[in-house]
């Protein structure tokens, strides 16, 4: 797929991203990261999403530099991990991150969790914005009242909150009240890392076959057309090239009405209110 032929959305800042970007969690071999990154890179992919807590954010960077594409025409997200959620931490782990990617800029910068001081990270990020360093910031694993709180007691709203959307964990209502708070959404796990069988589900199998599609197309397809961002991991260039391959077909009202049924409301990680998941998150330090 031609890099031309990519369906953007437009930030609340006016800054275009990539519907469709490339997830790098859990690519921690780093060979296989950078290898990875400059496939996807080659195969059409031009939003390229990371993370501190990924420990891959050189190789990440390694790819980017011998893509052969020029960084402007790149869309780069890292996120903040916990420990470096405070003001302070912010400013100093944000050059690591910069040196390890090698890049100036960062396109998008998001808090990874809802924990810490995000209040002191996000007046951090705000200025980091208005230096230029960084074009667009958001949060990520954040319920609507805590984005919309962080929105009112701030400058800056913010200008994207990456979740869990998958079929089995729809997020209809909050993605509403996102998109409402001028909050662009972005679906981390579209396919649920494999949970309940996903790949063999009728419904969506059903569905691909009348279109020559495959599950993963349908489920890519189904985002795309709620206009949310979505991020798909592959370290095969194959399936790389089949997941960018869903411009070309849409899905019927009814086809939608049938993924529906797919909805149970739950995540199928955990929860981000559990207290254990807080104090594990808490204890996570990585030196990053």
């Amino acid at each position: 797929m031609e890099a031309r032929k990519m369906k953007t959305v437009k930030l609340s800042n006016g800054v275009e991203v990539p519907i469709l970007g490339f997830g790098t969690f859990q690519i921690t071999d780093l060979v296989e990261a950078e290898n990875a990154v400059r496939d996807a890179i080659q195969a059409g992919y031009r939003h390229i999403d990371t993370a501190q807590s990924y420990l891959n954010e050189e190789a990440v960077g390694k790819g980017i530099a011998t893509s052969g594409v020029d960084r402007k025409d790149l869309f780069v997200t890292t996120k903040i991990w916990v420990e470096n959620v405070s003001y302070d931490g912010v400013k100093a782990s944000f050059e690591r991150s910069l040196t390890r990617l090698g890049l100036d800029y960062i396109d998008l910068l998001l808090i990874h969790q809802p924990y810490s001081d995000v209040y002191g990270a996000w007046r951090a990020m705000e200025e980091l914005q208005k230096d230029g360093k960084v074009r667009a910031i958001g949060v990520s694993n954040f319920g609507v009242d805590r984005a919309v709180d962080l929105a009112e007691f701030n400058d800056v709203t913010p200008q994207m909150n990456q979740i869990e959307i998958n079929p089995f964990q729809q997020q209809v209502t909050n993605v509403d009240a996102l998109k409402a708070e001028g909050i662009m959404v972005e679906a981390w796990a579209p396919f649920a890392e494999g949970k309940n069988d996903i790949f063999h589900n009728e419904i969506l199998g059903s569905i691909g076959k009348k279109y020559n599609k495959s599950i993963a197309q349908v489920i890519l397809r189904w985002l795309v057309e709620r206009d949310i961002v979505v991020l798909a991991k592959s370290t095969k260039p194959e399936r790389m090239q089949q997941n960018l391959d869903v411009f070309n077909f849409e899905l019927t009202e009814e086809d939608k009405k049938q993924i529906a049924t797919l909805n149970d409301g739950e995540s199928q990680f955990f929860s981000h209110a559990d207290p254990e998941m807080i104090k594990w998150m808490a204890s996570r330090k990585l030196g990053v």
